[in-house]
């Protein structure tokens, strides 16, 4: 098999993705990473409510799938959540901003499972300050529904390129109350170029691109090993990871055909997309940046209900000296003075993609 084959290879979100095509017959059944996997099966499978809602908050969307939420349980009702700080990304999130939208993620999915059984979830933010748990969370009985609980198995990240078809005007109202939806084309046209010059930016600063390569799991071993990172997956990619025509140095050689190829790719994902999704705050505390992370994921669902695909491109948002031209730029174009720009995304209709890899529930609690 040669590299001609790939049907996408593509440097996402601070990482490298390698979507292959897939592969027929026993081989390609047996490359499916079932262990790392397990997680999205398991959701939902257990009695104490803690357990429950904590099954399907650790599917939650989160900065290079580092998963940075350990969990401890006290008494008969308390959540206590703390970021795992052994899962920094020192380079390209070098305040914590994004690994702490994804732990409002983390509390908004848990929130929302908890209440499918009845149960209303009390949220203290940062109770000791930001030297002391995120949160802690209390239980008690006497919530309604939220009907974004049935689309959490569904939610997915597309890395892809989306179709060339615009995001109707009633979706776009549909979805204007999880955050503001661009569809406008000179905006849009803007803001794809911005996006891939911030992509090459990450790509082609050394430090910042090896944060990335470091996560790399290449293969179903790997991946089942340590279902974190940027995993690499798949028949196809096994077989190139086996022919030398995949590896971490030459992604990590700006002067290889591997490097060349992924920016070619990753080009290709950021121009293939019609509308832009963006989640604001009026400041940039932590309480603003959990908040953030419980739209974003609401929004997620929102669109996986709609039949849209989400993809965030934080590159741009990203707070090192090299990216601070795109930064700025970005927030010029998207903000009023004193507001951040949190999450931004591409939105649009892309093809169906497989679960992320997640490490199971237990490793993720501190006792229960």
């Amino acid at each position: 098999m040669t590299l001609s084959r790939r049907r996408t290879l593509a440097l996402i979100g601070g990482g490298i993705i390698l979507a292959a095509g897939s592969a027929a017959g026993g081989f390609a059944a047996t490359r499916r990473p079932d262990k790392a996997l397990m997680p999205w099966e398991r959701a939902g499978g257990y009695e104490d409510i803690r357990h429950f809602a904590l099954s399907y908050a650790i599917l939650a969307p989160n900065p290079h799938n580092r998963q940075p939420w350990l969990v401890d349980l006290k008494g008969e009702n308390r959540i206590v959540l703390y970021r795992d700080t052994t899962r920094e990304l020192e380079h390209t999130d070098p305040f914590q901003r994004q690994l702490v939208i994804g732990l409002g993620c983390f509390l908004e999915l848990m929130r929302i499972a908890a209440a499918e059984r009845g149960f209303a979830v009390d949220l203290k933010i940062y109770p000791e300050g930001e030297d002391g748990p995120v949160a802690i969370a209390d239980f008690s009985e006497g919530a309604q529904k939220d009907l974004l609980f049935s689309q959490i198995l569904g939610r997915r990240t597309c890395r892809k390129p989306f179709a060339d078809t615009p995001v109707p005007g009633e979706i776009v109202d549909a979805l204007s109350g999880y955050g503001e939806i661009i569809t406008q084309l000179e905006r849009v046209v803007e803001i794809r170029e911005l996006t891939w010059q911030a992509m090459k930016v990450e790509s082609e600063t050394p430090r910042t691109l090896s944060e990335s390569i470091d996560l790399l799991r290449l293969g179903k071993a790997e991946i089942n090993a340590n279902p974190d990172g940027i995993s690499l997956g798949g028949p196809l990619v096994e077989t190139l990871v086996a022919f030398g025509a995949v590896t971490r140095d030459g992604q990590r050689d700006p002067s290889s055909k591997q490097f060349a190829t992924t920016q070619e790719m990753f080009r290709d994902i950021a121009m293939a997309s019609p509308a832009y999704a963006v989640i604001k705050t009026g400041q940039n505390t932590r309480r603003d940046q959990i908040d953030a992370g419980r739209r974003w994921v609401r929004l997620n669902l929102a669109t996986t209900g709609l039949g849209l695909s989400l993809h965030p491109v934080s590159q741009a948002l990203q707070e090192y000296p090299e990216m601070a031209e795109h930064y700025t730029h970005i927030h010029e174009i998207l903000t009023e003075p004193g507001e951040t720009v949190q999450m931004l995304g591409r939105l649009g209709y892309g093809p169906d993609v497989a679960q992320s890899p997640r490490w199971p529930l237990e490793t993720r609690m501190l006792n229960g």
